[in-house]
């Protein structure tokens, strides 16, 4: 484990300094770093003890931790060591802390794009629990595809305690089976050439970490209908900003099976895993994406949906409506009012209540 501290990930190595007798017996070394590119530099070399002889162990996991601008001035090396790869018994997570407020920060924090920019796969846990439980997934999708595995920190989530359920059973990984892997598979090698690298990343390694989140159902239908006609695809924070948005306009599961509600949300943002999300545009007049800053999900949606048979392919409104008007900004936090207010006036085509009238007057 290494890292550079800063808000929300300003206590982590406290935390660790204070478990430093249980990370021994477990045989877990920290070692927070100079700053985040050593840090960052350190865990990429974690994972090439299988090349050397002499290790003591059959691979080495690595955490690495950093605040928004700490993943910018690692970029770099978090390049370098994606391409290069994981080890098959070993894989990486970043852990990307971001202030989207900027409570705390000289500008605000959306650390997606950069780890986009990197062809690193992107998760979005949406409360503490699943801090832990796609943690645990991204170790595991990080040995399966070879890719560094992004975290999204934010306040909302690493300021806050809950009673977790940390057993070992709560979650199931499966691993999938009969995909294509590359001569030599997608781990890492040496000696090893930047062309080969550049081939593996983009034509094995993207699509197994897709295909590891159908496997794992990491993206959701949490809310569905018999007959649906408005979708929302939401992902973290946002998600659970909708959650609240339904619950404040009396919207529960049966209203929403009524009204023709489905809500899709993804865990993991990018590489946005295509076979599900046609599953859930499948049948939709409508889809309003929910997202909080810069457009992820939106733009590889209609990317995703533009081949669709016109008489059949759903709308898709997010940061724009149907107009180009801005309809979610893309600035500062969203708020569940904000939320409510874009969802009553896209279902106002398709229901009305007196609460829904009431939202959409604002």
């Amino acid at each position: 484990i290494s890292g550079y501290r800063g808000s929300p990930l300003g206590g982590v190595d406290q935390s660790l300094w204070q478990a430093r007798d249980f990370l021994k017996s477990q045989n877990i070394h920290f070692q927070p770093g100079v700053n985040e590119e050593l840090a960052a530099t350190a865990v990429w070399g974690s994972q090439q003890n299988q090349l050397f002889k002499g290790s003591k162990f059959d691979g080495v996991f690595g955490l690495w931790y950093g605040k928004g601008p700490g993943v910018d001035r690692s970029m770099d090396v978090i390049k370098h060591a994606n391409a290069f790869g994981t080890a098959p018994k070993g894989g990486v997570l970043a852990v990307a802390g971001d202030d989207h407020a900027c409570k705390s920060s000289t500008l605000p924090n959306q650390s997606e794009h950069m780890f986009i920019g990197a062809s690193v796969p992107v998760l979005a846990p949406a409360n503490v629990q699943e801090v832990l439980d796609l943690g645990l997934f991204g170790w595991e999708l990080s040995r399966f595809s070879g890719c560094w595995v992004a975290l999204k920190a934010i306040t909302e989530n690493m300021d806050s305690a809950i009673s977790a359920n940390i057993d070992a059973a709560r979650i199931s990984i499966q691993i999938p089976e009969g995909f294509e892997l590359p001569e030599g598979g997608v781990s890492a090698r040496w000696p090893d050439k930047p062309l080969d690298q550049e081939r593996r990343l983009n034509k094995y390694k993207i699509y197994a970490a897709r295909e590891f989140a159908r496997v794992n159902n990491l993206n959701p239908i949490v809310l569905d209908s018999p007959r649906p006609r408005l979708g929302i695809i939401t992902s973290g924070k946002a998600y659970l900003d909708v959650l609240q948005a339904l619950e404040d306009m009396g919207i529960d599961d049966s209203a929403a099976a009524e009204i023709g509600l489905r809500v899709y949300k993804v865990g993991m943002p990018w590489p946005l895993e295509p076979q599900q999300t046609h599953q859930f545009a499948e049948g939709l007049e409508e889809i309003l994406v929910v997202e909080e800053k810069r457009s992820i999900i939106e733009d590889q949606l209609t990317s995703q949906l533009y081949n669709y048979p016109v008489g059949s392919r759903p709308r898709v409104v997010g940061e724009f409506d149907e107009h180009g008007c801005d309809l979610l900004p893309n600035l500062g936090e969203l708020t569940p009012a904000m939320v409510a207010l874009a969802i009553a006036g896209r279902l106002r085509r398709f229901f009305t209540s007196p609460t829904l009238e009431s939202e959409s007057a604002g």
